[in-house]
């Protein structure tokens, strides 16, 4: 796929319909046969769902989840038919497509990886809790309603599944953390979102509903609503972010609308997590479950601090405390993101190194990029770096293929000579550095590179070097000691 020449909505729909997603396609138009209100379809509905044994058995599992324990174990698919309803059997063989397919997605960069596996659970999470949302309705409206949820942010996870190295390029030349992360995105893309999800949406000719609130999604209707504040909700748990205030508001909208306190809201979100999670693992999602958020805590909200707020502590004990966050995260989150940057973070506050970067590969491996940079009080910088690695053979090129870190404390000392190109040590800048390679197993993703400069006391753009200005044997060694703590950290969520 070509990176150079986005696509027009139309033909990103038919790529996923078609080409990509095929298998949810055939799904719809089967299930599209058979009559929401039309008892008669009941019988040529199951016959139909027996000719794909993958679906009998996820419909058998669902129908024999906790939450239908109220009845005895269902058997037959004729049976789940009747004890479940027509439309909760026809949403029922749909997410298990839908979750069958994307699950299925092969050879995607870890970080696209990633975020469809956190899209996947988010849009899981939002079709229940919309359900949630809607106690008092039919249940007829309450399946509708789910459906939505679940489908709502459809275009976005049907990008990350089906993008190919159009969506490598877009998730390793940007942030994925920015807020501005997603309008980068579409720019490239040549269509929003909202756009390819509405389109999927008619292709796939779903409910009026999803429609509507794709078109109109703080319409004044509560079905609508209920929809828009789902998706917005399951993302918020899932990274809360910043503000604190906001988040408290959605909670009281959504309140508002189901006339219950904040409090119930709470204990009904808890609940729904708890039955989403079971659900997923009738729909054989386990992988999904990890990506299920509790109610974030105060401290789950990044706040700004300035430079005077920042406690300072010893070196010693700042690099413990990155030891244990990692460790901590590991309990947590798969997010690789998450781990680089607390140990980039760390890193630069302990060691007090002017910046600490993680350069990761770019589409073809024939540079290194800077992903994430931080400076020595641990915030992040917009610095960009890109560092060739095929032009001639260098000290990057060699950690990475030795495996082996290096402290570059005199570029000019025989030891480097070769290895040392004039774009290095334009990098450098008359400074000193530290490469450490990033691993998962055995394989390396990218080098961090912690860097000092000298003081520039006098203000001019041109730095000289002090001779003292070093990063200490004792430093590198445990700088390389947490860099292998986390290696072995993304090697562990990675493979179990």
């Amino acid at each position: 796929m070509n990176k150079k020449a986005p696509k027009t909505t139309e033909q990103w729909i038919e790529l996923f319909a078609n080409e990509e997603l095929p298998a949810i396609t055939s799904t719809v138009k089967m299930l599209d046969k058979f009559s929401n209100d039309d008892k008669s379809s009941l019988p040529k509905l199951s016959k139909a769902i027996l000719h794909d044994q993958a679906l009998t058995s996820c419909l058998l599992k669902v129908a024999n989840n906790a939450q239908h324990m109220g009845v005895n174990k269902v058997t037959t698919v004729s049976r789940a038919t009747v004890i479940l309803g027509i439309k909760a059997v026809k949403n029922i063989c749909l997410t298990a497509k839908l979750v069958d397919s994307l699950l299925e997605s092969k050879s995607l960069d870890f970080r696209v990886y990633e975020k469809l596996m956190q899209l996947m659970a988010n849009s899981f999470f939002a079709g229940m809790l919309a359900k949630m949302m809607v106690p008092n309705y039919s249940e007829e409206t309450q399946e509708e309603v789910y459906l939505a949820g679940l489908l709502y942010g459809i275009g976005e996870t049907a990008f990350w599944s089906s993008g190919g190295t159009f969506a490598d390029h877009l998730v390793n030349s940007a942030d994925i953390n920015s807020p501005d992360f997603i309008q980068y995105c579409e720019k490239e893309i040549g269509s929003s979102f909202s756009e390819l999800s509405r389109g999927l949406a008619n292709t796939w000719n779903l409910s009026d509903l999803l429609i509507k609130a794709l078109d109109q999604p703080q319409s004044r209707t509560n079905e609508v609503k209920v929809i828009y504040f789902a998706d917005k909700l399951s993302t918020a748990i899932a990274q809360p972010g910043g503000d604190k205030a906001k988040f408290n508001d959605l909670l009281t909208n959504i309140a508002s609308v189901m006339k219950i306190t904040v409090s119930q809201l709470k204990v009904r979100i808890t609940h729904t997590k708890q039955q989403a999670e079971q659900l997923l693992i009738s729909y054989g999602a386990e992988v999904l479950v990890e990506f299920l958020k509790d109610l974030p805590l105060a401290s789950h909200f990044s706040s700004n601090q300035s430079l005077a707020s920042i406690i300072q502590v010893s070196k010693e004990k700042a690099v413990l405390e990155t030891f244990i966050s990692l460790t901590k995260l590991m309990q947590s989150s798969r997010d690789i993101n998450k781990y680089l940057q607390t140990a980039l973070q760390g890193s630069a506050k302990a060691f007090k190194f002017d910046r600490c970067s993680f350069l990761m590969f770019s589409d073809d491996k024939s540079q290194v990029k800077s992903r994430f940079v931080y400076n020595l009080i641990g915030e992040k910088e917009s610095v960009n770096i890109a560092l060739h690695l095929r032009k001639s053979e260098n000290v990057i090129t060699r950690v990475i293929e030795t495996k082996v870190p290096a402290l570059i404390n005199d570029y000019t000392n025989r030891q480097w000579r070769d290895l040392v190109t004039k774009e290095l040590v334009q990098f450098i800048d008359e400074g000193v550095a530290a490469l450490i390679p990033v691993k998962i197993g055995n394989k390396v993703i990218g080098v961090i590179c912690a860097q000092r400069f000298v003081d520039n006391s006098s203000g001019k753009t041109s730095v000289k070097l002090i001779k003292k200005q070093v990063i200490a044997t004792d430093d590198f060694q445990q700088l390389c000691a947490l860099i292998e703590h986390l290696n072995m950290c993304l090697t562990m969520i990675m493979t179990r």
